[in-house]
């Protein structure tokens, strides 16, 4: 049963890493489902001021998911149009073969968004990029978390592989 959990939370780890990218995913929160998971192993001792820390900062990393592209794009005069084309501009980015659709397509999808919104194009072009700079930074953060809940995960598989095997 440990080896099931831990290769359970292995797959919640790199799917947390997966959905820093995806708008559809919580991230962070995913990796942190996968420290609890792990934690759930026999061999791995339960350390509960561990786990609420990093919940706390999951939690708090996911809020401000949702706060970091609205303030980029109200920054620099966008709309909430602008904001849901970044969201389709990220997903069609993502299932194009586009090199860089990853990065083109949120900038994109919030142009045509603000476009969409009878904005002028200056203005639209101008809200594009703030909500691109904002889900920039808001995607660098989720995958910086991931990471190093990854990390914390690497460690402490590394200190009970031993006991696991």
């Amino acid at each position: 049963m440990d080896i099931f959990l831990v290769i359970l939370a292995a797959f919640l780890m790199i799917l947390g890493i997966i959905g820093s990218f995806l708008p559809v995913l919580p991230g962070p929160l995913t990796s942190w489902v996968g420290l609890l998971v792990f934690h759930l192993a026999d061999v791995v001792p339960m350390n509960w001021t561990f786990l609420i820390i990093t919940f706390i900062f999951a939690l708090g990393i996911w809020i401000l998911d949702y706060i970091i592209p609205a303030m980029g794009t109200k920054r620099f005069g966008g709309t909430k149009a602008g904001m849901i084309g970044t969201s389709v501009g990220l997903i069609i980015g993502l299932l194009s073969p586009i090199p860089g659709g990853i990065i083109i397509g949120p900038f994109f999808g919030a142009l045509i968004g603000e476009l969409i919104n009878k904005s002028e194009f200056d203005k639209a072009l101008k809200a594009a990029f703030g909500s691109f700079l904002g889900f920039v930074a808001s995607t660098f953060i989720k995958f910086i978390v991931a990471m190093v809940f990854l990390g914390f995960y690497i460690v402490k598989f590394f200190e009970y592989k031993d006991f696991l095997f």
